[in-house]
């Protein structure tokens, strides 16, 4: 099977594409650690083959650490939990944009930093930074901490990717664009007028349609498998053409 013998430790996993991905890596023959703040939502994945879930807090460095130890033949990691503020400069406050770098950066930071050691001595690895095409890759209105926070997603991404890259270890990062998920649903739904704001998402996209985080999860699936063994440093876009 396609990701045998690998240990995958994904954030976010309760939902949206976390949640894909750990469905598509444990069928694909993975041990899948799936994590997320949210134990409830967690709960639906305790019954699939291949998969251990854990609570895990991505903005505390001690639980990352009893997190890893308890998983330690972790090799590869999937920074995948995020989170989005609605705003321009102006309309954000310094602690919006303190939590946009902590939870989107700052976590990915601390879970390379804990999984590293493992993987250093497997003398392997493949890291998965999820950054966002609202980033380096396109200025979009109204995202001024969510994209400055996925543009340095992929700064980190580049730069762990060329420190590392004669250990074994691979780090890339996938930048979606528009993706339906319930994090998507709940933005669009605080607007008051679900249907409309859905409608104007999609008008705005190229192919007159939103990603699937299916089709987010099977990028990352080739990035996880030994199919990309010789891409690193890479930032793919997958966004339907927002970004041409």
């Amino acid at each position: 099977m396609k990701l045998k013998n690998k240990t995958i430790l994904i954030t976010g996993a309760a939902q949206g594409i976390g949640k894909e991905m750990a469905l598509l890596f444990a069928s694909q023959g993975a041990q899948v650690v799936a994590t997320d703040m949210n134990a409830v939502r967690l709960e639906e994945l305790t019954k699939i083959e291949n998969i251990s879930t854990y609570t895990l807090d991505i903005t505390n460095s001690e639980h990352i650490q009893k997190c890893v130890a308890a998983f330690p033949s972790i090799n590869v990691l999937v920074n995948c939990a995020g989170v989005v503020f609605n705003g321009s400069i102006a309309d954000c406050s310094e602690d919006q944009l303190a939590v946009s770098l902590n939870v989107n950066v700052t976590s990915s930071f601390r879970l390379i930093k804990a999984v590293l050691p493992g993987m250093l001595e497997q003398k392997k690895g493949s890291i998965i930074n999820i950054a966002s095409v609202v980033s380096s890759v396109k200025g979009v209105a109204n995202r001024f901490a969510y994209g400055t926070s996925k543009a340095a997603v992929i700064g980190l991404t580049k730069s762990v990717a060329a420190d590392y890259i004669e250990q074994g270890i691979r780090c890339n990062s996938i930048s979606p664009g528009t993706v339906h998920s319930p994090s998507l649903d709940q933005r669009l739904r605080d607007t008051g007028d679900y249907e409309a704001a859905l409608q104007s998402f999609i008008d705005r996209q190229p192919m007159k349609r939103i990603g699937q985080p299916s089709e987010i999860a099977a990028i990352a699936s080739l990035l996880a498998s030994d199919d990309a063994t010789f891409m690193t440093g890479e930032n793919i876009v997958i966004d339907g053409g927002m970004s041409l």
